[in-house]
């Protein structure tokens, strides 16, 4: 599996690994780590650090991915579910990719993961 890319001034999507060969056999693990390459647009940080992901399921061909974003008003939702779906649709074991949005529970700072608080601390924002 891919490490978590924390930083890129691109966007990160030119460090996104390769498709897995085949269908993993924990498709949600794999998911996860998949989606651990999507950064944030305006924080080089993934969306899965920033606790951005809320569930992910698959089945068969499809990934069903619930994020929520940091404000009701986030000006990088359309970015960050582009990148979701890219990312996701570059593996030849997914078809499809439906990304819902989630708002209950709001996000809050709790959900960064450790490794985004120490991505955080290196760009000098608090968390």
């Amino acid at each position: 599996m891919p490490a978590h890319v924390l930083s890129h001034a691109s966007g990160g999507r030119d460090l996104w690994s390769d498709p897995l060969p085949s269908r993993p056999e924990d498709p949600e693990t794999a998911v996860r780590e998949l989606l651990g390459e999507v950064l944030d647009p305006e924080l080089p940080v993934s969306i899965v650090d920033l606790g951005l992901v809320y569930g992910i399921e698959v089945e068969g061909r499809t990934a069903r991915i619930a994020i929520t974003f940091t404000a009701t008003a986030c000006p990088c939702m359309e970015f960050i579910e582009e990148d979701v779906r890219d990312r996701l649709l570059r593996e030849p074991w997914l078809d499809d990719v439906d990304v819902e949005h989630v708002w209950d529970p709001p996000w809050t700072r709790e959900r960064i993961t450790p490794a985004g608080r120490k991505a955080l601390k290196r760009l000098g924002v608090a968390s």
